[in-house]
C-alpha cells in the first residue's frame, strides 16, 4: 500500500490575505493607523500563554508601540518558594501525577506589589505603557489594545525539552522535562487557559509565536472568523510523533518520518488537547493550539449534548501506538472514575481500546488474568521486583493473551489490566485523560532518557478488577462486532465499545458511497483500509476533503450530513467511526 499520509493538514481560511510576519512586517501594520491621540495615557496589554519570552517581546513592543514604560507581569509574581507552596497541592510529590488545579491567575500575584503597580500607573502622565506576560489583562482590564499572544502545547514541550521556557512564574528552565510537564499540565495550561477563555471577546489582536523569531498577527475578528470555517467542515489537526522506549518501525517507514529519531512509539493524530490546527491564510499558515477550537466554537464542534456532558472539553482521543519491530507496552491499567476523582480532580477516566491498523503474524494483546490466579501472589511477585530491581517478572503466567490480527478491535475499560505486545500498529480510540495510566511492569527496560520509568503499583493495584478473566474477556472484550445493516456497495457494524465505557465505535466496509449523518454531536473517523477516501457534503455545504490510510479526520456536529467515498472503486475500504453515545 503506498502511503500517502499528510503530517501537515491545513484548513484552507478564503480570501485575499496578506498577514503581517515577522517583527518588521507587525512593526510597520501598526505604524500606519489611526492619528495619535494626545494628552491621553494609553495602556497597551499584550497577554500571553505559558512559555512566552516575554523579555524578547517586551523589547520588540516597545520599539513597535515607542512606550514610555514597560511592565513585565512575572515581575509582579509571588517570589519562587511562595509559588511552590501554592501549587504544591495540585503538584504533589508524585514524579508523574497531580491535581488539576482550582487556582486562578491572579493568586500567582503579589498584592502588595500589584498595589505598588496600580499606583505607579494613576500617577503616570499621558503617554504609552506596555504591560505585558501572562495575566496582563487580569491587571489592566480596560485597555487600549489587547493583543493575545498564543503558544501551542506541543511546541511548548519542545522547548520544554531544549530548557528554553520554565514554569509559570517560575524561573526553572533546568528542571527536567517530567517535572515541568507536569506542573505545566495540572496547574499551568488550566491557570493560563482560564484567561484565554475570559478575556477572548475582548481581543484585538492574535499572534502565533510558535515559530521563534517569526510572529505571524492576525486581527482578532479574522481570527474568530477562521475558527468559524473551520468548524463548518470535516477537518484534521496537525498530528505530532514521539520516541519511546518500545517504540517501532512503521510509523517510520510508512510516513516518511526524520531517521534521525530511533522509533516512533506514538502518532498523536486526534488528541485536541494538545494538537495544533494549521489555518491558511494565502502564504501566511497559522498555527493554534486546537484546544482553542474546542474553548471558542464548543457547540458547532461537540454539540449540546456532549457540551453539556463534558464542558468545553473534548472527549474523544485518537492515536497511534508503534510496536512493529519494537517491544511491548508496559503492563498497565487505568483508573477507576471514582479513582480518578478522588485522586486527581477528573470527572471521567482513560477507557480505551486497541483498534489493529496492521500486525505482524506473531502479534499479541495481553489483556485481562488468566483464569486461576491468586491476587496476592501477583502483588507479591510485582512488589518484589520492584523493591528489588529484577529484571524478570513472570507476566505471561498471570496475564491473558490474545492474538492479534489486522482489524481486531480490542476493548479496554478502566480497571482492566493490559498491554500491547510487539508486533502491533494500534490505533488507540480512547477518552481524552490520557495521562493516568498505572504501569505496573516495564518489562525492566529503561527509558529514552537512561532512566527507569515510573511505576505506579501503589496506584495501579486499587483500581485492578480481579474478575475480568480470560473467559471473560475473550466473551466481552474481543472482536464484539455486531452486524448492523448493509445497502449498495457498503455495510455497518458495531465494533465497541463496552457497555461501560460512553463511546461507540461503527465500522463500515464499503467500495461506493457512505451516508453519514452527526446527529447533532462531534463525529471521529480514521481510515483503517484503503488508500484514500474523499469526505464530501451532500449539500455542497463544504469543499471535499481527501483522507488517506491511518487519518484522523473529524466531523463537527453542526455538519449533519457528511459522505465518504472510495477514491478507488475496485479496492474494499473502511472506516472506523467514534462518538459519544446519547
Amino acid at each position: 500500500m503506498r502511503q500517502e499520509y499528510d503530517k501537515y493538514p491545513a484548513v484552507n481560511i478564503p480570501g485575499n490575505w496578506n498577514l503581517p510576519q515577522g517583527w518588521a512586517a507587525i512593526k510597520q501594520a501598526f505604524s500606519g493607523g489611526e492619528a495619535p491621540l494626545e494628552n491621553v495615557k494609553k495602556m497597551m496589554v499584550v497577554e500571553t500563554y505559558q512559555g512566552a519570552p516575554i523579555i524578547e517581546l517586551a523589547k520588540h513592543f516597545q520599539e513597535i508601540f515607542n512606550a514610555d514604560k514597560v511592565v513585565l507581569t512575572t515581575d509582579l509574581f509571588l517570589d519562587t518558594k511562595e509559588i511552590i507552596d501554592l501549587t504544591f497541592p495540585d503538584v504533589t510529590d508524585d514524579r508523574i501525577f497531580g491535581k488539576m488545579t482550582h487556582l486562578n491567575m491572579m493568586d500567582f500575584f503579589d498584592k502588595s506589589k500589584i498595589d505598588q503597580f496600580e499606583r505607579a500607573i494613576e500617577n503616570e502622565d499621558a503617554g504609552v505603557y506596555l504591560l505585558i506576560g501572562p495575566g496582563a489583562s487580569k491587571l489592566y482590564t480596560n485597555p487600549y489594545l489587547f493583543i493575545y499572544y498564543d503558544l501551542c502545547r506541543w511546541e511548548l514541550q519542545l522547548r520544554m525539552r531544549k530548557h528554553l521556557v520554565g514554569n509559570l512564574g517560575l524561573s526553572n528552565h533546568e528542571d527536567s522535562f517530567s517535572e515541568k510537564y507536569k506542573r505545566a499540565y495540572f496547574v499551568d495550561w488550566r491557570v493560563c487557559d482560564d484567561v484565554k477563555r475570559e478575556t477572548y471577546d475582548k481581543w484585538d489582536f492574535y499572534i502565533d509565536g510558535n515559530e521563534l523569531g517569526n510572529p505571524k498577527m492576525l486581527k482578532a475578528d479574522e481570527y474568530k472568523n477562521a475558527l468559524a470555517i473551520t468548524v463548518s467542515q470535516p477537518f484534521r489537526v496537525v498530528p505530532f510523533f514521539d520516541p519511546g522506549p518500545w517504540g517501532g518501525q512503521w510509523i517510520m517507514e510508512k510516513f516518511n518520518m526524520d531517521r534521525k529519531a530511533p522509533n516512533y512509539a506514538w502518532g498523536f493524530d486526534c488528541v485536541p488537547e494538545e494538537n495544533s490546527l494549521f489555518l491558511q491564510f494565502g502564504k501566511v499558515r497559522i498555527e493554534t493550539p486546537a484546544i482553542n477550537l474546542v474553548f471558542f466554537e464548543t457547540i458547532s464542534l461537540l454539540g449540546e449534548n456532549v457540551a453539556d456532558q463534558f464542558g468545553a472539553e473534548f472527549p474523544i482521543r485518537f492515536d497511534l501506538l508503534d510496536t512493529v519491530k519494537g517491544g511491548n507496552l508496559s503492563l498497565q491499567v487505568h483508573p477507576l472514575k471514582s479513582y480518578i476523582k478522588e485522586k486527581f480532580g477528573m470527572t471521567y477516566t482513560q477507557d480505551e481500546s486497541y483498534y489493529i491498523l496492521d500486525a505482524e503474524p506473531d502479534a499479541k494483546v495481553y489483556l485481562g488474568f488468566k483464569e486461576n490466579i491468586e491476587p496476592e501472589k501477583f502483588i507479591e511477585e510485582l512488589n518484589l521486583v520492584q523493591t528489588n530491581n529484577s529484571s524478570s517478572f513472570p507476566a505471561e503466567d498471570y496475564v491473558a493473551t490474545f492474538p492479534a490480527k489486522k482489524h481486531d478491535h480490542f476493548l479496554i475499560p478502566a480497571g482492566t489490566i493490559h498491554c500491547s505486545g510487539t508486533g502491533n500498529l494500534v490505533l488507540e480510540i480512547s477518552a481524552t485523560p490520557y495521562i493516568f495510566t498505572f504501569k505496573l511492569w516495564d518489562w525492566a527496560r529503561l527509558g529514552l532518557d537512561g532512566l527507569p520509568r515510573p511505576i505506579n503499583i501503589k496506584h495501579g493495584i486499587p483500581n485492578l478488577i480481579w474478575d475480568r478473566k480470560e473467559t471473560w474477556v475473550a466473551n466481552n472484550l474481543v472482536n464484539q462486532f455486531e452486524h448492523l445493516e448493509e445497502g449498495d456497495g457498503w455495510r455497518e457494524e458495531k465494533t465497541g465499545l463496552h457497555e461501560s465505557q460512553f463511546i461507540e465505535t461503527r465500522r463500515h466496509w464499503f467500495q461506493k458511497r457512505v451516508h453519514h449523518h452527526t446527529n447533532g454531536t462531534v463525529h471521529v473517523l480514521n481510515l483503517v483500509e484503503g488508500d484514500e477516501a474523499v469526505v464530501e457534503s451532500p449539500d455542497l455545504d463544504f469543499e471535499p476533503i481527501h483522507i488517506h490510510f491511518a487519518e484522523t479526520f473529524i466531523v463537527p456536529a453542526k455538519i449533519g450530513a457528511f459522505t465518504v467515498r472510495p477514491l478507488n472503486e475496485n479496492k474494499s475500504h473502511g472506516t472506523i467511526k467514534a462518538y459519544v453515545r446519547s
